[in-house]
């Protein structure tokens, strides 16, 4: 029996090799946003489908009750919609750019200690893009859950986000 010769490699996913990483979208968000340096977010994971921040435990940034300031949580919270926003929509920046139309958090439990946020992108890229191309300025919800380290959601926040269309 003639040997046969070794499969050819696969050809590599262009979205794949076009996709920025966890650390070039970290890097691109702490050099455009102050804020997200000023209070130390680290990037866990950031794709198309999820984006995962935490806010280590800091006590510059506590309130009265020893733990995260609301505003330390919601900029978490804001930052991680951001996230997940730019790697969905990374290949759009060229035409339009996201906005925050409209945010809304709810608190549900006090929070102490590290913080990590997870948001979710809650309408498929492709009708986003298609509505954007087809000359309309579209919104689609970001939700995210913000948790303790025990796993307790202390916070939940809506972000409805924009792609608004470069003018010439």
């Amino acid at each position: 029996m003639a040997d046969l010769p070794p499969p050819a490699p696969a050809e590599p996913d262009p979205a794949e090799a076009a996709a920025p990483s966890t650390a070039q979208l970290g890097e691109l968000l702490a050099a455009t946003v102050p804020m997200v340096r000023t209070l130390r977010l680290e990037y866990l994971s950031i794709a198309p489908d999820h984006a995962r921040l935490r806010l280590p435990d800091q006590p510059d940034y506590h309130n009265h009750l020893g733990g995260p300031h609301a505003g330390a949580m919601f900029t978490l919270a804001e930052s991680a919609s951001g996230a997940i926003v730019l790697a969905a929509f990374a290949d759009q920046l060229s035409r339009a750019t996201p906005l925050p139309v409209h945010a809304e958090i709810d608190f549900r439990k006090v929070a102490r200690g590290p913080l990590t946020a997870t948001a979710s992108l809650g309408r498929p890229i492709p009708d986003v893009i298609a509505e954007l191309g087809a000359g309309k300025r579209p919104e689609f919800p970001v939700t995210v859950s913000i948790q303790r380290e025990d796993g307790a959601v202390t916070g939940e926040l809506r972000v409805v986000w924009t792609l608004r269309p470069q003018r010439d």
